[in-house]
């Protein structure tokens, strides 16, 4: 069997953690206080990071999904570094060049040691519940953390930088930590893309845009620190972390918000199965699939959390019909009739005050193909594969795709209903191989 990338990740870290700890066993910790506060503060990181809010069905993100639905975020949102303090502890840890003026002397080795066993130790309480960290989190850690150190300890050591005072020393530690932003959003990248089979390229561009946030504060507060520990002392620590704390919060306020607004378009999409209209969870399963199709077709975050509202409220439109579709089964309708209802779905939608743009594919689901925009066209067959499946019975998954696929000549676009083949292929192949994704920020 092929070694995978997330395989081959998780044992290039464990080597390096390993090494690390070993050595620093060996040959013991040098300025145990430094080590202390630094530990301390990553540990203390870990203990307020963010997890996300749970479904209040007490679901894990993915449950109940159809086959090659994946996992998604349920917020619409997510936020990928989750403990920022505990980030830039550790980056600044990997940067400490002197404390209070006077030379430091730890290594590499003990700055990855060091930052691995904080963040262990500050994870108790979440593995407690049942929410510690995962092993691609801890990865992308020990692997970042040791891409900073082995950069910078050994160069310091042998006093390469000591003529770069100032300035030049402020801007070697901010490039340092944005090329070590940049590896970590690669790691990110390569992890989803081995573990869920999403196309690499568009993955790496959602991870790339989310750095400007608060990725560019772990950064910033990372070399802040480094560079006030060496003037300061360790006293800096405390006051400079105030800042990426309030961060901390503002980032799970909005977090919060947005998934009460998810939630809310969530209710308004099982009005339909509690109205008796569509069967429970087609909404869901439709948005699941959808946005596990778009992935495949490249789409962005934003593009995503678009078609994710629009599927969970394709078929509003039927609450406005005065005698209901049999089973709700839209796609075995006439044409017109389809747009009709489609219509009206968005016209209901339009009074919700949810983003125009999920209206505008909810009107146009029903088009000839040729005339949607990709979003509609996924909403399309992804609809017509659940009802199709669902009524052929044991056979229906494969006979609804045979089914589809004889339906790209007009009705149904050709890319979108390979792109949805491929994601049951992999869907299949991962339940036969027995994976799973969780990277610690939302998607698991």
């Amino acid at each position: 069997m092929t070694l995978r990338t997330h395989t081959l990740l998780h044992a290039c870290a464990a080597a390096l953690a390993a090494g690390c700890l070993g050595a620093t066993l060996w040959h013991g910790i040098a300025e145990r206080g430094a080590a202390l506060a630094f530990g301390v503060l990553v540990a203390v990181g870990e203990l307020t990071r963010h997890h996300g809010p749970r479904p209040r069905d007490g679901r894990q993100p993915g449950d109940g999904a159809p086959p090659g639905a994946g996992t998604q975020p349920r917020d619409g949102t997510r936020i990928r570094q989750a403990a920022p303090l505990a980030a830039a502890g550790a980056l600044a840890y990997a940067l400490l060049g002197e404390t209070g003026g006077r030379p430091s002397h730890h290594g590499a080795a003990q700055v990855v040691a060091v930052v691995l066993a904080a963040s262990l130790l500050g994870s108790v309480p979440h593995i407690g519940r049942g929410r510690g960290p995962t092993r691609d989190r801890l990865a992308r850690r020990t692997l970042t953390v040791g891409f900073v150190a082995v950069c910078f300890q050994p160069l310091y050591g042998r006093g390469t930088f000591d003529d770069w005072g100032g300035p030049a020393h402020a801007l070697l530690l901010l490039a340092l930590l944005s090329l070590s932003a940049l590896c970590d959003a690669v790691l990110a990248a390569a992890l989803a893309h081995s573990r869920t089979g999403w196309p690499f390229p568009p993955v790496l561009r959602d991870e790339l845009r989310a750095l400007p946030g608060i990725g560019a504060a772990v950064v910033a507060t990372g070399a802040v620190m480094a560079l006030g520990v060496a003037v300061v002392g360790l006293w800096a620590l405390p006051l400079l972390s105030v800042p990426l704390l309030l961060a901390q919060l503002s980032y799970r306020r909005y977090a919060a918000v947005r998934a009460t607004y998810r939630q809310t378009i969530a209710s308004l999409a099982r009005a339909t199965e509690i109205a008796g209209c569509t069967p429970a969870g087609h909404a869901r399963r439709v948005a699941d699939l959808s946005q596990s199709v778009g992935r495949d077709l490249g789409l962005t975050e934003p593009d995503l959390t678009v078609l994710e509202y629009a599927a969970l409220m394709h078929d509003i439109g039927q609450l406005s019909l005065v005698d209901p579709v049999p089973a709700g089964a839209t796609a075995a309708l006439p044409a017109p009739e389809q747009r009709r209802i489609a219509l009206l779905g968005g016209a209901v939608v339009r009074q919700t005050g949810v983003d125009p743009k999920v209206a505008g594919i909810v009107e146009r689901q029903a088009e000839p193909h040729r005339e949607q925009p990709l979003a509609a066209r996924i909403v399309r067959v992804v609809n017509a594969y659940d009802e199709k499946s669902r009524a052929g019975g044991p056979g229906g998954p494969l006979t609804a795709l045979e089914e589809l696929r004889l339906g790209t000549a007009g009705e149904y676009a050709p890319q979108v209903v390979e792109s949805l083949a491929r994601v049951l292929s992999r869907a299949a192949g991962a339940r036969e191989h027995g994976d799973g994704y969780d990277d610690g920020d939302g998607r698991s």
